[in-house]
């Protein structure tokens, strides 16, 4: 299992939420962005996954 933090992409802004998951990508809630398939996509521009950056809190990392 993966850390559950938030990734977003430079591209378009978008910030994948693990307690969201994604919708239209059929990811469900809870899926941390580690576990995601490494062919998905931003639902938004296309980007992969090495395009995100982790967006954690304070203090981790």
């Amino acid at each position: 299992m993966g850390q559950i933090y938030q990734c977003q992409t430079p591209n378009c802004g978008y910030m994948y939420n693990p307690e969201k998951g994604d919708r239209k990508g059929k990811v469900p809630k809870g899926t941390s962005f580690d576990d995601l398939p490494e062919d998905w996509k931003c639902p938004i521009c296309g980007a992969g996954k090495k395009m995100f950056r982790p967006l954690m809190p304070p203090g981790m990392g």
